[in-house]
């Protein structure tokens, strides 16, 4: 059987042989204005930028600033600014969840066993006596001969769910769900998803830091106090009234107290055909919830194409972070210096050297968007209600995330064999000197939490990459350890601050070459589409009218 990377080599040898054979001139990027806009950014007069705080108000309006300073227009109807309606919900800390009907009944406190909040726009949510089933993974994939739900009526029921795919652990990305890369099925807001479609009121994912990709210190700090989801006129009635996340020791003990054994469910969970569990056990918790609607604002501005006004190239950002968050030693202020005032700043930077080159011949939109670490919000607003028409967009290129440690040898592409795009990132890096490998951990799935996501879903060629860990000073093994270090003592913590002693010359290569990509594709006439395996190609092609 052919494999899927024989399949992408095969289409990004046919992409590089169609791309534009020039590549974009080096542009001028300001290390200073990259430096400058992500050290204000992550400041603690920012707050850490959580969305309809005073600090997305102090957010919003430097961006915007910037944007004009660097000569791009106000990108909707003369205004800078998209309104995105949010709706805040804060559960009380005293939740709990308890367990009865097993051999002993179980208390899962709030933080320390699990963390749990609400889809549902109500001031008092309750789950009460809910039988509880599990689902393995929670994955209804038709096209994949695979149903977790298949016969099974969760309607009223707490499911508890694996996290990633059942293949996770292959070593390969051969497999029913790709193997080691993690597909839409492994991620936490699919399983809630689903769960919802199931009619289950209750959707609890068991954490485990490896198929996760983060610990649970992230969990507690990303789930806990102000919560945001996209405002809906039915309040989000269809999603299940709670959902959340336990941890590995909490379920193990609520799997014993079934009398069942965590790891060998798991086990059974990996294989097609699995079937789901009664457990026996009823859950039992109540919300209390603060809520507060309010608009938070995605920054738009736009060069106008010099020939092709009509035809557009997306760079995007995300600026918001987590504002106020979990302590650290005493420090509460979650600031996103790298994650992500740094790509922020390479959006302002990049708009910069675009007003300083000649005009290119697409129309080029610079959007920094709200709400990215509540689950994509302001992106996917963007994206369902686009200032400029998505069959129209030739691609888009998002950025989060500068690499601070030096010069790469190598670029890490996320989400590898997907789309035409790769050719030109393969052309503009050679051009640095430079090679695009894989994703190291590609069960991480990072293609599917970023913003470029939310335009991929809509069909848009949308394109992530990074700095990879092949560091001219230190090699893999210095690029893999900072790596590390990053995910387990800053990545959403207070410690993501602003460091005076960063090495720039790797975030600046990387910048030049966002430019560069986007570039190629402003002045040039292609449109480039998805490989035909790509899931989003269907979507793609009904926008062009190309079907």
């Amino acid at each position: 059987m052919t494999s899927r990377l024989s399949i992408a080599f095969a289409a990004s040898l046919l992409a590089a042989a169609s791309a534009p054979a020039f590549a974009a001139a080096a542009p001028n990027i300001s290390v200073d204005t990259l430096k400058d806009v992500t050290r204000t950014l992550s400041s603690d007069a920012f707050e850490g930028r959580a969305p309809a705080s005073p600090g997305e108000e102090k957010t919003v309006t430097l961006i915007a600033d910037r944007f004009a300073k660097a000569g791009l227009q106000p990108g909707n109807a003369g205004s800078w600014y998209q309104d995105v309606p949010l709706v805040e919900i804060t559960a009380k800390p005293d939740v709990a969840i308890d367990i009865s009907g097993g051999k002993a009944p179980l208390h899962f406190a709030y933080k320390t066993d699990m963390v749990v909040g609400t889809y549902q726009v109500q001031p008092r949510v309750e789950v009460k006596d809910s039988d509880i089933v599990f689902v393995g993974y929670g994955i209804n994939a038709p096209e994949r001969g695979w149903n977790d739900y298949a016969g099974l009526d969760v309607r009223g029921k707490t499911v508890i769910i694996l996290v990633n795919d059942p293949d996770w652990q292959n070593p390969t990305l051969e497999g029913d769900f790709g193997g080691r890369a993690m597909t839409y099925y492994g991620r936490w807001p699919y399983k809630y998803e689903e769960a919802a479609r199931q009619g289950a009121a209750a959707a609890l994912i068991v954490h485990d830091t490896e198929p996760a990709a983060y610990g649970f210190n992230v969990v507690t700090s990303s789930w806990t106090g102000p919560q945001f989801n996209i405002d809906s006129p039915n309040g989000h009635a269809d999603q299940s009234k709670a959902i959340g996340w336990i941890t590995h020791d909490a379920a193990e003990r609520l799997m014993a107290s079934a009398g069942q054994d965590l790891n060998r469910l798991t086990a059974a969970a990996k294989m097609k055909g699995f079937k789901a569990v009664p457990l026996g056990l009823k859950a039992s918790l109540t919300l209390e919830n603060t809520i507060r609607k309010q608009a938070s604002r995605n920054v738009v501005g736009i060069l106008p194409g010099k020939t092709r006004p009509d035809e557009y190239v997306l760079y995007s950002a995300h600026w918001d972070h987590l504002g106020r968050c979990e302590p650290v030693n005493g420090d509460d202020i979650c600031n996103g210096a790298v994650d992500n005032a740094s790509g922020s700043a390479a959006l302002v930077a990049i708009a910069e050297a675009y007003g300083k080159a000649p005009r290119p011949e697409r129309s080029v939109v610079f959007l920094a968007v709200t709400a990215e670490e509540s689950g994509l919000l302001g992106s996917a607003y963007y994206a369902a209600h686009p200032l400029y028409p998505l069959g129209k967009t030739v691609g888009a290129v998002n950025m989060d995330g500068l690499n601070m440690l030096g010069r790469t040898r190598d670029v890490v592409l996320s989400g590898g064999g997907k789309s035409e795009l790769e050719a030109y990132l393969d052309r503009e890096a050679k051009a640095q000197g430079r090679v695009v490998k894989p994703e190291p951990t590609p069960e991480k799935g990072y293609y599917y939490r970023s913003d470029h996501f939310s335009f991929a879903k809509q069909g848009v060629p949308a394109l992530s990459f990074g700095a990879g860990e092949d560091l001219v000073n230190g090699g893999v093994t210095a690029g893999k350890a900072a790596a590390e270090d990053y995910e387990k003592n800053r990545y959403h913590a207070p410690a993501d601050e602003y460091d005076e002693t960063w090495d720039w010359a790797g975030a600046l290569e990387d910048v030049q070459l966002y430019y560069t990509l986007g570039r190629d594709l402003a002045d040039g006439n292609d449109w480039p589409n998805w490989y035909p395996t790509a899931e989003f190609r269907a979507t793609r092609d009904k926008s062009r009218g190309t079907q």
